[in-house]
């Protein structure tokens, strides 16, 4: 069965509103609002979206939030255009081209340029960006959010299952509904929401450029909290080019947010949290998941959602990996095998698992491109994810004004996320609007949260993390 549109669910309702077209090679594709180039291309079968420059191997998409390289294509004859978050539209023209294509053999437009001077700059419209915004806006500051995606919520808008965590910030709500609550409250707070915005750079003394509309649009800030979240961490293996090998992520947007299904037969690895509940959403979505592998002696997610599976009888193989895609063009199948006490491979272990699709989900890395060209000091800390900002108590960073919040500060629960937005909005505005009663309540009910969620043995690996990056007093002040 390939790739193919999602007509029922038990959880979401797909309303695709009017069928549009646009020009595809020379053939007609058909779309529908809200809809971007790669999932209506996926939608028709096409996996092959580009192809490497030297060896002219295929490409297909990985991350579909704009985070890679693997879905570029020529737009309207401008190349390097990231077809999974460029919103398809009626009579336009899409091409594939190489990784890296020559000069466009089209006349470019000039770009306008604008400049403002705003207060704070939130950079993310995820659950830690929104919540910064909603706070800081809420007690009187100037507020702009920007976001490159049309929606906002970040990796909230793919997710179908219900939070734990704490009743304040959303407990037993599904992901999705938390995201467009978070947007409603942002716009009744007065938060200048950006949308379609992709931050280009930062520059001395607070200032970022942001590609919008087509214009180039500076602004020159007094503060700014960056919550641009995470990507998506890759694994080595034979032929792990292939399209028809996707992140964890980028299964779960085609899915539950173009309502695309990836294909017919999913092979995941990984059994921590992500691996395990996008694998019961496939389940939902009608998509057969083959098996599940796992390098680690044992399940690194809930029990909750590994018992869930294994009641849809998906066999979860602890102590096992993926050491060879099969195919040419896309996946065909897969070679796995088993791993000893020494994570090397086990002699005669290996078998063939029958699938279309593999699934990576081993982890994620915090987004920090930006803070590290701000000048912002940084840590190598493996129980946040990897490389993450020096922050004080507050999430200010070794440059003064500028704050981080979610999984940009290192990988941890969406609650956590909304707890750390809450934070770094309350802390910002006190610096630029001065102190006040609500901030200092706001800032002091965070850090408990945060705290709250970084005990037991999955908060754990968070503290000892974040203490390994935390310098005393700081900038605030």
């Amino acid at each position: 069965m390939p790739a193919k549109r999602i007509s029922e669910h038990p959880v979401l309702e797909f309303q695709r509103g009017e069928k549009f077209f646009f020009d595809f090679e020379g053939k007609k594709i058909p779309a529908y609002p809200g809809d971007t180039i790669a999932a209506a291309l996926y939608a028709q079968g096409l996996q092959k979206f580009t192809e490497s420059k030297l060896l002219k191997r295929p490409r297909g998409f990985f991350c579909a939030i704009g985070k890679c390289s693997s879905c570029i294509m020529r737009v309207n004859g401008v190349p390097h255009v990231r077809s999974c978050i460029t919103l398809a539209e009626e009579g336009m023209k899409v091409e594939r081209q190489s990784a890296m294509p020559d000069f466009p053999d089209v006349a470019l437009p000039c770009t306008p340029v604008n400049e403002h001077k705003i207060e704070i700059a939130v950079i993310g419209g995820g659950p830690a960006g929104l919540s910064a915004a909603i706070v800081a806006a809420n007690n009187g500051a100037d507020v702009h959010l920007f976001d490159e995606n049309a929606n906002l919520g970040g990796q909230l808008v793919k997710q179908t299952h219900q939070f734990f965590g704490r009743y304040e910030e959303h407990a037993g709500t599904r992901g999705v509904d938390i995201g467009k609550a978070l947007a409603e409250e942002a716009h009744e707070a007065g938060v200048k929401i950006h949308s379609d915005s992709t931050v280009l750079g930062y520059y001395p003394e607070m200032t970022v450029t942001v590609d919008s509309s087509n214009s180039l649009e500076i602004y020159r800030c007094k503060g700014i909290v960056y919550a641009t979240g995470a990507t998506e961490n890759f694994l080595a293996f034979e032929n792990n080019d292939l399209p028809g090998i996707y992140g964890a992520g980028g299964v779960q947007t085609l899915m539950n947010e173009y309502g695309v299904t990836p294909g017919d037969k999913v092979l995941m690895i990984g059994a921590g949290n992500v691996g395990l509940i996008v694998s019961y959403q496939l389940i939902q979505a009608g998509v057969e998941v083959v098996e599940v592998l796992e390098a680690l002696p044992k399940v690194g997610g809930y029990q909750v959602h590994a018992s869930k599976l294994r009641r849809a009888g998906v066999p979860i193989s602890t102590r096992h990996s993926i050491i060879k895609a099969i195919g040419t063009e896309k996946v065909e199948g897969a070679v796995v095998q088993g791993l000893d006490d020494d994570w090397k491979p086990i002699d005669g272990t290996e078998r063939t698992v029958e699938c279309d699709i593999i699934c990576i989900a081993v982890g994620l890395q915090p987004d920090n491109h930006f803070l590290r060209l701000a000048g912002c000091e940084t840590k190598h800390v493996p129980e946040l994810g990897g490389i993450v900002p020096l922050r004080n108590e507050y999430l200010e960073t070794t440059v003064s004004n500028l704050f981080i919040a979610g999984d940009s500060a290192g990988i941890e629960e969406a609650t956590v996320a909304i707890l750390e937005g809450k934070l770094a909005g309350a802390a910002i505005t006190e610096k630029i609007k001065g102190p006040s009663s609500e901030l200092t309540t706001i800032k002091e009910k965070a850090i408990l949260g945060i705290n709250d969620m970084r005990e037991g043995p999955y908060g754990k690996r968070s503290k000892k993390g974040v203490n390994l990056c935390t310098f005393e007093g700081g900038c605030i002040g």
